[in-house]
């Protein structure tokens, strides 16, 4: 999104509302799923691994229960706003606006600016773990390891002189090693950032969102192979421990994320008061698509399931494809999801103008950040407990009470409370639990 300077202040929203063709019921559709689906569902084998099946599967769609239920309140404030006169809602921001003022309107620009940073870190995360199993050989011991899966993540750690030996080096680097590969996108993204029209790269960022509904065909087929005709189900645990519970949770909160662009796919919409049952279908749907891809890739790969699940795919041209197709397509959308994110620096900074200073001081930090994180899977579910859990459980029912306060029944407020003790305890467990996971990995 570019705005004109002299049309750039301090209250101008981030994701504005554009004027566009009122959307149909199945294009309305569409838009929701296309902003729930990301690279987030390819950590979802390995959140079931950590919690077990059936506790994944059960919580997996308590938390889509909750998550539908909860931005549907950001809807029904929106409505109610515009039918008393009080102004045009177009963006959460404008909601936010309206519920507490100037603050609330930060508070929601930096809760989805830190949302969009942190969704590029996880981007250049899984550039750099699956470009380095893509253009790797990895150390095999044919005496335990199956030809149809990768060493698991330790045994590949175990082996890393092996590995770095086998594969080479540049400037230091090795092509076994993801370092690598987020250099090089830092770099490129560097050149990027010059581009001040996002217009041409629209094609690119459907172009991701296609890779990724392909990689999770191509990684279901693999496990409906290896299930059915190439050695049956692994062993897997229904429950594991109870510490599993906040990560599959920070994990499905980070995979349901849609609450930046609810309002505005809402209001594009042309039959508006059929907006609950399109969303709710559509939260349906992936929620089943969702489960049934982790329960496929655990019970295929079991205690070998990695926290990106394309590292368990059989080395060969056609995985190797689907990786770089993938990496591809999220190297356009990091272009993409960081671009409110410099709007708001230069906003702040340079009244507005673009500054290839800041954007690159920026690409490194993200860069750096991605380097030191040691695993995807806990990254996801950190920002999911913390940034998305706000956003999508605590913000909503907050906005909602205030709006409607002095009219909101017993039972009404009860659930809007219910919202936000949730988002604050299971928020709070699993922020705690997944940056002690990254502590004790990292050093």
């Amino acid at each position: 999104m570019v705005i004109a300077d002299d049309l750039v202040t301090e209250t101008t929203p981030l994701l504005s509302a554009r004027a566009v063709p009122l959307s149909s019921v199945w294009k309305t559709f569409g838009n929701v799923t296309i902003s729930v689906l990301g690279a987030g569902v390819l950590g979802m084998p390995y959140a079931f691994k950590r919690s077990g099946w059936l506790a994944g599967s059960i919580t997996l769609t308590a938390v889509a229960v909750i998550m539908y239920f909860s931005l549907m309140l950001l809807v029904q404030a929106r409505r109610v706003i515009e039918s008393q006169g009080a102004g045009e809602v177009g963006t959460y921001s404008d909601l936010g606006y309206h519920a507490f003022g100037r603050a609330g309107r930060i508070a929601v620009d930096v809760l989805i600016l830190l949302a969009q940073g942190c969704g590029c870190v996880a981007f250049l995360l899984f550039i750099g773990e699956n470009m380095a199993s893509a253009f790797s050989q990895p150390y095999h011991d044919h005496s335990h390891a199956s030809s149809h899966t990768l060493l698991s993540y330790s045994s590949i750690e175990a082996t890393h002189m092996q590995k770095r030996a086998a594969t080479g080096t540049m400037f230091g680097l090795s092509w076994g090693d993801k370092t690598t590969y987020i250099c090089i996108v830092f770099c490129l993204q560097v050149l990027m950032a010059s581009i001040n029209s996002l217009t041409r790269l629209a094609p690119f960022s459907i172009f991701g969102t296609l890779a990724n509904i392909v990689a999770m065909a191509v990684v279901m087929r693999a496990d409906i192979t290896k299930i059915f005709f190439k050695g049956g189900i692994e062993p897997v645990p229904a429950f594991t421990q109870i510490s599993g519970l906040p990560f599959v949770v920070g994990v499905g909160i980070y995979a349901f994320g849609c609450s930046p662009l609810l309002i505005p796919i809402e209001s594009a919409m042309q039959e508006r008061s059929k907006f609950g049952g399109v969303f709710g279908w559509a939260i349906c749907s992936i929620d089943i698509l969702y489960t049934a891809f982790a329960l496929l890739g655990y019970l295929a790969f079991g205690s070998q399931t990695q926290d990106i699940i394309t590292l368990n795919l059989q080395s060969g041209i056609e995985s190797t494809i689907v990786k770089v197709s993938q990496c591809t397509g999220l190297f356009f959308c990091f272009r993409v999801n960081i671009d409110p994110v410099y709007e708001l620096l230069e906003r702040r900074v340079v009244q507005g103008k673009p500054s290839m200073v800041l954007r690159s001081i920026l690409v490194l930090g993200i860069a750096v950040t991605a380097i030191a994180v040691p695993n995807f899977g806990d990254f996801v579910s950190l920002v999911g407990s913390s940034v998305s859990c706000t956003l999508g459980f605590i913000l909503p029912a907050l906005f909602h009470l205030r709006l409607f306060r002095g009219r909101l029944s017993l039972g009404k407020t009860v659930l809007d409370y219910s919202f936000i003790a949730f988002g604050v305890i299971f928020g709070a467990w699993g922020t705690i639990s997944a940056a002690a996971s990254i502590l004790a990995l990292s050093f």
